[in-house]
C-alpha cells in the first residue's frame, strides 16, 4: 500500500467516525405526533405535526434538550383556524422548554406510571394531552396578519371561535425515529413536519411577526418569540 493510499484510508475512516458521532449527537431521542381536534358546526376538524425531541449528548453536557418542529395549524373552515403553539403559559411568562416533555409527561399520566426519557422511543399507542400539558392555543382572524392573533382558552374556545366550536382534545403518539437524517418518509421514517410559514407567511417576512402575534394575544414577547411557532 502506497503512502498516499494509507493516509487516504485513515482520513476516510476519520471522516466516517466524525459523521457517525455527529449523527449520534443530533439524532432525536424520540419523535411524537401532536394532534389537535376541534368540534365545529361542520363536524370535527383536526391537524397534526411531527415533533422531534433531541437530548443534550454533547461531551461537555453544557447544552439542553431541544425541539425540532412547528406549531400545529388546524384549518376549521369558514375562515377560522386554531394554532397549537410550541409554548406553554407559566404564570407570568411563556415557557419554551415544556414542549420537549409533553409526550413524556402525557405517557406517564396516561399509563399511571413514570416513563423514563430513554424509554420514550419504545412507547406505543395514543395518549391524551390535558390540563397543564396543553400548549398555548391561538387563533388568527387573518393568518396573513399577526396582529389578529387571539388567545384561545382550551375550555372556552367558543369565546373566540364562535358558537358551536370547542376543543375536542389534544393527543400525543410516539412515532419511530426512522433512519435519521434521511427520514424522508415511507420506510425511512416520518420527517419532522414543516410548512407553517405557508400558513403564517409573516414568520419569514421582515420584522418580528411572531412577537407581534404574541403581544396581540396578550402574551409577553421576548427574543424567543419565533420559537413559539417554529424550531429548526
Amino acid at each position: 500500500m502506497s503512502f498516499i493510499s494509507k493516509w487516504a484510508g485513515l482520513l476516510g475512516l476519520l471522516a466516517v467516525l466524525v459523521i457517525g458521532d455527529q449523527i449520534r449527537i443530533h439524532r432525536p431521542g424520540h419523535k411524537y405526533r401532536l394532534t389537535v381536534e376541534v368540534t365545529t358546526p361542520d363536524g370535527i376538524k383536526s391537524g397534526s405535526g411531527i415533533l422531534a425531541v433531541v437530548p443534550d449528548r454533547n461531551y461537555n453536557r453544557g447544552g439542553r434538550t431541544t425541539m425540532r418542529g412547528e406549531a400545529v395549524f388546524v384549518d376549521l373552515g369558514q375562515g377560522k383556524n386554531l394554532v397549537a403553539s410550541l409554548a406553554h403559559w407559566q404564570g407570568a411568562r411563556l415557557d419554551f422548554d415544556d414542549i420537549n416533555y409533553v409526550a413524556l409527561r402525557a405517557y406517564g399520566a396516561g399509563r399511571g406510571n413514570r416513563v423514563s426519557f430513554n424509554d420514550m422511543h419504545r412507547q406505543t399507542g395514543v395518549v391524551p394531552v390535558q390540563a397543564d400539558l396543553v400548549p398555548v392555543l391561538l387563533s388568527f382572524g387573518d393568518p396573513n396578519d399577526p396582529a389578529t392573533a387571539r388567545l384561545v382558552a382550551a375550555d372556552h374556545a367558543e369565546a373566540v371561535l364562535g358558537e358551536g366550536y370547542a376543543i375536542r382534545g389534544l393527543s400525543a403518539e410516539v412515532v419511530p425515529n426512522g433512519f435519521w437524517p434521511i427520514d424522508f418518509g415511507g420506510m425511512l421514517g416520518e420527517p419532522v413536519t414543516r410548512g407553517i410559514d405557508a400558513k403564517l407567511p409573516w414568520l419569514t417576512a421582515r420584522g418580528d411577526g411572531a412577537a407581534t402575534a404574541l403581544k396581540a394575544a396578550g402574551l409577553p414577547a421576548g427574543g424567543e418569540a419565533r420559537a413559539a411557532f417554529a424550531r429548526k
